[in-house]
């Protein structure tokens, strides 16, 4: 019994925070019923369709670790990196930069557009979800001055 707990706490622990994939499937008892479990792993199941809702649970489950739930550039790594985290909620930046440019850093990454290299691309998790890469630029643009 105590290498099946054994092993199910190494699964558990080496697939967290692994990728937007579930673990592959571990061969068990036929009368096993399924796991229950978001339908859209790694978006938090009721974005699941909504490109808006998919924007933001992608933005609180990747983005605001750096950024902060509320864009301000204080997410829980900020303190640990140099350059620190772009503030959304700056009116100047908002003002200088323009959608295409969100865009470019978010799919290449920041050393692409000549930002920080510890921003990532994002092109492997949104190819092919172009209205999800505009549902993210709405909240960035969201969390600007309010006209």
């Amino acid at each position: 019994m105590r290498w099946l707990f054994l092993s199910f706490a190494l699964i558990t622990t080496s697939a967290c925070g692994k990728g937007d994939k579930p673990p592959p499937p571990t061969t068990g008892s036929k009368n096993a019923k399924p796991e229950s479990g978001p339908s859209n792993p790694g978006t938090g199941g009721e974005a699941a369709g909504n490109p808006d809702e998919l924007a933001k649970a992608m933005f609180r489950e990747t983005c605001a670790i750096c950024h902060g739930v509320g864009g301000k550039g204080d997410g829980q790594m900020a303190a640990n990196l140099n350059p620190k985290p772009r503030d959304y909620t700056d009116p100047a930046w908002q003002a200088s930069v323009t959608d295409e440019q969100i865009k470019t850093i978010i799919m290449e990454g920041g050393q692409a557009a000549g930002k920080s290299a510890t921003m990532p691309a994002m092109k492997s998790q949104l190819q092919g979800k172009p209205e999800v890469l505009d549902g993210l630029v709405r909240l960035i643009r969201g969390f600007g001055p309010k006209k």
